[in-house]
């Protein structure tokens, strides 16, 4: 599941640079997902260096974190029990 995310993250990103329809029901359904998440980062942490939006780059590292080491983590665990 958190790999889909992490894709629609990236799909985020790209619409960001291309300035899609508004009303597309795509993009609607992509910014209604992601802007909660990216939000609480750029609400907390200042993200836009130069005009350019580090947040989705943020929530990507944290889920790569989740990912790679707690994921891994509670699985080695259930799997010592």
């Amino acid at each position: 599941m958190l790999t889909v995310y992490m894709w629609v993250i990236i799909a985020q990103a790209v619409l960001s640079w291309v300035n899609p329809d508004p009303y597309n029901p795509i993009v609607r359904i992509i910014r209604q997902v992601t802007d909660p998440v990216l939000f609480q980062i750029r609400r907390r942490i200042p993200t836009v260096f130069g005009g350019i939006d580090f947040s989705p780059i943020i929530v990507l590292l944290g889920i790569i974190f989740l990912q790679e080491f707690l994921v891994k983590s509670l699985f080695q665990l259930g799997r010592m029990m």
